[in-house]
């Protein structure tokens, strides 16, 4: 009896150590979330080669996972990434890229992501996401993500609005699709409030054949929708 016990525990000792022993073999990466790859699969293969040079030829033992997924989590593109070694020896990558809810387009381009971050765009894949111009900051863009959230999630607003628009003492403007006129939000107080309005005199203006008679749509009032023609 202790000589059977002897033997598997020698055989499982020798299974872990071959097992750590195997060589990695080529990447294997997954991505998760979105379908649009703002960083392909190539571009992740090629950090983690870059991050870990000879890795092909590495035992799993000495490989160092944290350093990979670190290495990955600081491409700008990347939201999340985990890193693991399957028993075959495979290595393998799981990717969740970050989400653009914003294009800046000022004296410098880049998307704000579903965090309010800021996320450079991509060669391989353009978001249809709003525009952002006027004066906008890099390192104060809570009042633009503060918005450009609403629309996100807001099937009305996705559906209309294609741009926003700062300007230099911070008051915001939308312009919606097909429609002459500019909407002032203001701040960002009551946004729900100023939304609701909104859409309000949208559908009123569209029903009476309207909506091409005005210039500005001021929100910034409350309880009503100053118009200018």
């Amino acid at each position: 009896m202790i000589v059977l016990l002897g033997l598997i525990v020698f055989l499982y000792a020798f299974a872990s150590h071959k097992n750590d022993a195997r060589k990695v073999s080529k990447p294997n990466v997954e991505f998760i979330g979105e379908n649009n790859l703002y960083i392909t699969n190539e571009n992740v293969s090629k950090l983690l080669i870059q991050n870990y040079q000879g890795f092909k030829n590495e035992s799993k033992e000495a490989l160092d996972l944290n350093e990979l997924e670190n290495a990955l989590k600081s491409n700008p593109l990347i939201k999340s990434a985990e890193v693991y070694v399957a028993v075959n020896g495979t290595l393998n990558a799981k990717v969740e890229q970050k989400t653009p809810v914003a294009r800046v387009s000022t004296n410098a381009s880049y998307y704000i992501d579903d965090e309010g971050s800021f996320m450079p765009l991509s060669g391989n894949y353009s978001a249809r996401v709003p525009l952002v111009t006027g004066y906008v900051e890099k390192n104060n863009l809570k009042n633009i993500f503060k918005v450009a959230q609403k629309i996100k999630n807001d099937d009305f607003l996705k559906k209309h609005v294609i741009e926003i628009h700062q300007s230099i003492d911070k008051v915001i403007f939308l312009r919606l699709r097909q429609c002459k006129f500019l909407v002032q939000l203001g701040d960002v107080k009551l946004l729900d409030k100023k939304i609701n309005n909104l859409k309000a005199f949208y559908q009123k203006s569209l029903k009476e054949n309207t909506l091409n008679d005005y210039k500005k749509v001021n929100l910034q009032f409350d309880n009503q929708v100053v118009c200018s023609k």
